[in-house]
């Protein structure tokens, strides 16, 4: 007879802001997050050096898309109920408009999570969810929960 396997517990706010705070750039740029139930939303506060054409002033593409790749990973971390970090197989990134000098959120959704490979779509705005100034869709290369040998330290 089988073993009944209990899923993991879900992840608190703490180990996803834990998770964050482990990438040395989302500590630099001073991602926060914010957890409800399995919803994640990422919050990029403005700074100055956020700014890529001061003649605009426009958020560096860079930052945007390096900020919706932390939302990836993260929402990844939380479907999979595991602190560790999935490694990036591809990304790609639709700048909509420029980014303004003000506060950006973004929130991923996992469409598909296999045992290696996760699809997600990612969108940021700035002042309404439906108004977004990038999206990105990504592929992500995830560990088993049986390889925590491979796992990445978080």
């Amino acid at each position: 007879m089988s073993e009944i396997v209990k899923p993991p517990p879900p992840l608190t706010s703490e180990q996803v802001r834990g998770l964050i705070a482990s990438i040395p750039y989302a500590r630099y740029l001073g991602v926060e997050a914010e957890l409800r139930g399995d919803e994640l939303t990422l919050a990029l506060p403005y700074k100055d050096t956020l700014i890529g054409n001061p003649m605009l002033p426009a958020l560096h593409g860079g930052v945007v898309g390096a900020f919706m790749e932390f939302a990836a990973v993260a929402q990844i971390a939380v479907a999979q109920r595991a602190v560790r970090l999935p490694k990036t197989i591809d990304i790609g990134i639709d700048y909509l408009r420029s980014g303004r000098p003000t506060a950006t959120y973004a929130r991923a959704r996992v469409t598909k999570l296999g045992r290696r490979i996760a699809n997600v779509r990612v969108e940021a705005w700035q002042y309404e969810r439906n108004d977004p100034i990038a999206t990105l869709h990504g592929h992500f290369l995830v560990a088993a929960a049986d390889d925590d040998d491979d796992a990445p330290a978080a």
